[in-house]
């Protein structure tokens, strides 16, 4: 089956996605949901690294590829270097998340293709960047929490660094990847020219700090961790009512007044203790100890209701089972589904962003290893003999498990 664009936003884009584990794969993905045609180069499967997060059928895997076509190409061989040249040359992107030196020792970094492709946009993700007296460092998810900062402000006070539950430096640095991606194709429209973008899990994890880097570099306060409540807006954070706990968002003067009111302490406005940011800030735990009094006569729901009808913010704190029982979650259309011809039907969130009139849809589950090889050789191939047998050979060698037996059908139809 050729290319079945998930949206048409990116129809018109191929992109070549040499990546590995979670954060390059996360950038393609994000891509390929909008519809690009991402075409995903691995290594055969005997000499495959671990790369495949829990496995092809795992379910990490089957929602991290998704809507891409798989390709496999041995890249230790020249002719598998050969092969992935020509197929890049009939592409918009590449996007590689290889060792820094890697793609050089093999002649695929930006500098070496651009000569031919000038057009190309090339991205790049690693652990530290591609420079640096840290460059050739193996980066991880949680080395880069700890050395952006993330883990220092995360947990309760006093408890020691904690990480982030989800693996946030890999899906950031792979969504801002994805987004420099697209700012370089617009830029492209102008100048006509492709250019390499990079950037890495450490870059990712100290842009997300946020607020936090502000505060340290314009007004020299280090945070430290908070738990579960808010550094700087009081009071917002975890509390808990008569049946369990709940997450309330007090955000300036009015907000505090209405929320006083309704938890029937309106004294607590003129209380020199509470009467202002600063002073409910000295006083958190006095006024904490308070509230938790009070939201303990009644349950959640109550309280839940009662705080969002005069504009408190207010809300469940969901295990992820029960993230999918709420209402406006369902509403929303998050969750898709698509069929996978082994696996058979499968539900997966969808993007977290609706574009009306060209929206992204789950067209195509994650590919198996070298599924789309025959395939996509067919449609990039030179019509030359020469080129075509040394096409096949490559992938021949790569995709161990195909029945060449149909091998004259596919020398015919990339010959066409």
């Amino acid at each position: 089956m050729p290319h079945l664009p998930a949206s048409a936003a990116l129809a018109r884009f191929r992109v070549i996605d040499l990546t590995q584990v979670r954060a390059g794969p996360t950038c393609c993905r994000q891509l390929a949901d909008w519809g690009a045609d991402v075409i995903q180069v691995q290594m055969p499967e005997h000499m495959r690294g671990d790369d495949t997060l829990g496995g092809q059928d795992g379910s990490d895997y089957q929602y991290t590829h998704r809507n891409k076509r798989s390709v496999t190409l041995n890249l230790k061989e020249p002719e598998g270097i050969a092969t992935l040249k020509r197929l890049i040359g009939t592409a918009d992107v590449v996007i590689e998340n290889f060792r820094p030196d890697v793609k050089f020792r093999l002649g695929i970094d930006y500098e070496s293709l651009a000569k031919d492709h000038p057009r190309l946009v090339y991205a790049s993700i690693s652990g530290f960047g591609q420079t640096g007296p840290l460059a050739q460092r193996p980066g991880f998810d949680q080395i880069a929490q700890g050395m952006g900062g993330l883990m220092s402000v995360t947990g309760l006070p006093g408890q020691g660094p904690v990480r982030v539950g989800i693996p946030i430096a890999d899906l950031c640095a792979g969504i801002f990847a994805a987004q420099g991606i697209l700012v370089a194709l617009l830029e492209r429209e102008t100048s006509g020219r492709g250019q390499w973008l990079h950037t890495s899990l450490l870059e990712a994890m100290v842009y997300m700090m946020d607020f936090q880097t502000s505060r340290w570099l314009i007004d020299g306060e280090v945070a430290v961790q908070a738990g579960n409540y808010h550094p700087t807006s009081i009071p917002t954070g975890v509390y808990k009512a008569r049946d369990g706990y709940m997450n309330i968002a007090v955000f300036g003067s009015k907000i505090w007044e209405r929320f006083c009111q309704i938890l029937g302490a309106p004294e607590w406005i003129a209380d020199p203790r509470f009467h202002d940011k600063a002073s409910r800030s000295v006083n958190r735990d006095a006024l904490n100890a308070a509230i938790n009094e009070r939201l303990a006569l009644q349950d959640r729901d109550h309280w839940i209701e009662r705080f969002n009808r005069d504009g408190v913010a207010c809300g469940h704190i969901n295990d992820v089972s029960e993230v999918f029982d709420e209402a406006q979650v369902q509403h929303l259309g998050m969750v898709q589904e698509v069929v996978s011809a082994r696996l058979g039907p499968q539900r997966l969130v969808g993007q977290p962003m609706t574009l009306e009139r060209t929206p992204s849809k789950l067209v195509r589950a994650a590919p198996r290893r070298g599924e789309h090889t025959e395939e996509v050789l067919g449609e990039v191939a030179d019509a030359s003999a020469a080129d075509m047998h040394q096409a096949i050979d490559a992938a021949r060698r790569a995709f161990d498990d195909t029945d060449w037996s149909t091998d004259h059908q596919f020398r015919k139809r990339c010959l066409l």
